[in-house]
C-alpha cells in the first residue's frame, strides 16, 4: 500500500531537522513547530535588504502584542497618574530588556529548527521537562486571565455587554485564528498589524486631545536618582519592568520564526536570524511607543489634575470624557482596549499550541488541538472572573502578573543556556556580548519579580 504524500513544507521540515541534528541535544526533533503553517512563507534568498526584509516582518508584532497586554497598562496607567512622566525611562529599560531575549529566541528557532518548549523536551530528562511543562501552562493560564480581563472590559465599556458574557465570549478568538490559518499564516499576522494599527490611532488622537508637554515627555526617557530613592516610584518601576517579559512570548516567538522558509546552509541561517531580530526589535520599538503613549496619555490628563491614583481600566474610561472635553474619548480608550485584548488572546492561543506540542509532543487535528490548548488556558480564566466579578478585575490582574513571575526563571534560564551552548547551537551560537546582555538582563528581570513577589506576599 502506497504511503500517503506529506505537503511539501512538512517534508522539507523534516528534511531541516534531520539535517540540523547537533550532538548537544538528548533527543533528536522530528516534528517541526507548528507543523501546518512551518516554513510555509517564502522567503527571498537574493535581492536588496529591504526586500529580503519584508518577508520576515511579521512575527515580531505577534510578539510585541505580549508587551502591551492589559497588565502592561495598569502598570503604565499608575506610573503616569502617580509620577507624570518620570517613568519613562523605564518603560525604554524594560524595552531594550526584551529587545535582548526576543532576539535570542529568534536565535534559538533558526538556529536548532526547536522552539523554547520543544528546546526543553530533548534537552533536559522528563522529570525536569514535565514540571517545566506545568509552569509553562499556568503562566500563559495567567496571561489568559489578563486578556481575557481587557477583552471583556472592552466589550463591556462599548457595548454593556456584563464582564462575565464578554469572558465567555473570548472563547469565541479560537474559531477566528482557525479560519485565518486556513487562509494562511500571514492572515493571522495582518489581523494582529491591524488591530495594532488601530490601538496607536486610538492613543495618537487622545494624546493630540491631552496635548502633552513635549519638553518634559522626552525629559521623563532620561534616567533620574529619583526613581531609586522614591519608594513609590521604586515599586512602579519594578512593577512596569516585572510587568514586561512574559513567558508565553519566549515560546511564542522561537515558533513563529520558523513560519519562514530561509534556507539550510549556515550562512543563509545567519542572514534569518538577522532579519528575525530586525523584525522584533522594530516591533518592541512600536510596543514601547504604545505603552509609553499609555502613561503620557494618563500623566497629562490625570497627573495634572492632580488625580494621582487611577489605575482601574473602567475609572480611566470614565475620567477622560471629562479631562479632554470630548465624549469621544472615552470610546477610543475602550476600542483600543478590546483590539489589546483580542490580539493577547489570539497570540496566547498560538503559545499554548507551541507549549503543549512542544513538551508533550502530541499529533492532533489542528481544530482539537487549538479547541484543547484554548479550554486549558480559558476555563480556569473564566471561572475565576466569574467568581471574582467586575469589582475584583484589579486583583486579578496581579495575581496573573505574580503568577507569571514565578514561573519566568523557568523560561528565561533554559533559553541563555541554550542559546550559550555550542553543542546545541553550532556555528550560530549567540556571540559572547549578547549572552552576557542577555545573562544581566536575566538577572535583573528575576530579581525584580522575586522582589514583586516578595512584596506582594508581605501585603497579604
Amino acid at each position: 500500500m502506497l504511503s500517503p504524500v506529506k505537503p511539501v513544507h512538512v517534508q522539507a521540515a523534516a528534511d531541516l531537522h534531520e539535517e540540523q541534528r547537533l550532538d548537544g541535544w538528548r533527543r533528536e526533533q522530528t516534528t517541526p513547530s507548528l507543523a501546518e503553517v512551518f516554513g510555509s512563507i517564502k522567503t527571498r534568498p537574493t535581492g536588496p535588504m529591504w526586500r529580503k526584509l519584508l518577508a520576515f516582518l511579521g512575527p515580531g508584532y505577534l510578539v510585541a502584542v505580549g508587551y502591551m497586554d492589559p497588565g502592561n497598562w495598569a502598570t503604565s496607567l499608575a506610573g503616569g497618574s502617580k509620577f507624570g512622566y518620570a517613568l519613562l525611562f523605564i518603560a525604554l529599560l524594560s524595552n531594550i530588556m526584551a529587545i535582548i531575549l526576543q532576539a535570542l529566541c529568534a536565535r534559538l528557532g533558526v538556529a536548532s529548527g526547536r522552539d523554547l518548549a520543544q528546546a526543553c523536551r530533548d534537552a533536559f530528562p522528563r522529570f525536569v521537562s514535565y514540571p517545566l511543562w506545568a509552569l509553562a501552562e499556568l503562566a500563559i493560564c495567567a496571561t489568559d486571565l489578563a486578556e481575557v480581563i481587557g477583552t471583556a472590559i472592552g466589550l463591556n465599556l462599548l457595548f454593556g455587554i456584563p464582564l462575565e458574557i464578554g469572558v465567555i465570549l473570548t472563547a469565541l478568538d479560537v474559531f477566528l485564528i482557525l479560519w485565518m490559518q486556513r487562509l494562511g499564516f500571514r492572515w493571522i499576522e495582518a489581523f494582529i498589524v491591524t488591530m495594532l494599527g488601530v490601538i496607536a490611532v486610538c492613543f495618537a488622537i487622545q494624546i493630540a486631545m491631552a496635548d502633552p508637554v513635549w519638553g518634559d515627555v522626552i525629559r521623563g526617557f532620561a534616567p533620574t536618582v529619583e526613581i531609586v530613592k522614591n519608594p513609590a516610584m521604586l515599586y512602579l518601576a519594578l512593577g512596569i519592568i516585572g510587568a514586561t517579559v512574559m513567558p508565553h512570548n519566549l515560546y511564542l516567538h522561537s515558533g513563529v520564526v520558523q513560519t519562514r522558509a530561509y534556507g539550510r546552509s549556515v550562512p543563509e541561517r545567519r542572514e534569518a536570524i538577522k532579519l528575525a531580530t530586525i523584525d522584533s526589535t522594530i516591533a518592541l520599538m512600536f510596543a514601547l511607543t504604545i505603552n509609553a503613549s499609555i502613561l503620557i496619555l494618563a500623566a497629562s490628563t490625570f497627573h495634572q489634575t492632580g488625580q494621582t491614583n487611577v489605575a482601574e481600566l473602567e475609572e480611566v474610561h470614565s475620567f477622560l470624557s471629562p479631562l479632554l472635553g470630548s465624549a469621544f474619548a472615552p470610546t477610543l480608550f475602550a476600542i483600543a482596549l478590546l483590539c489589546c485584548g483580542l490580539n493577547s488572546t489570539v497570540t496566547a492561543t498560538l503559545s499554548g499550541q507551541i507549549v503543549m506540542e512542544g513538551f508533550l509532543d502530541i499529533r492532533l487535528p489542528p481544530y482539537l488541538r487549538r479547541l484543547v490548548t484554548r479550554a486549558i488556558a480559558i476555563i480556569p480564566a473564566a471561572i475565576v472572573t466569574i467568581w471574582y466579578g467586575s469589582e475584583g478585575t484589579a486583583q486579578l490582574l496581579i495575581l496573573s502578573q505574580v503568577i507569571l513571575s514565578l514561573q519566568l526563571p523557568f523560561a528565561i534560564v533554559p533559553l541563555v543556556m541554550f542559546t550559550s551552548d555550542k553543542g546545541k547551537m553550532g556555528a550560530l551560537i549567540a556571540p559572547r556580548w549578547l549572552t552576557a546582555l542577555a545573562a544581566v538582563t536575566a538577572i535583573i528581570v528575576i530579581s525584580l519579580n522575586v522582589k514583586l513577589l516578595w512584596d506582594f506576599a508581605a501585603a497579604l
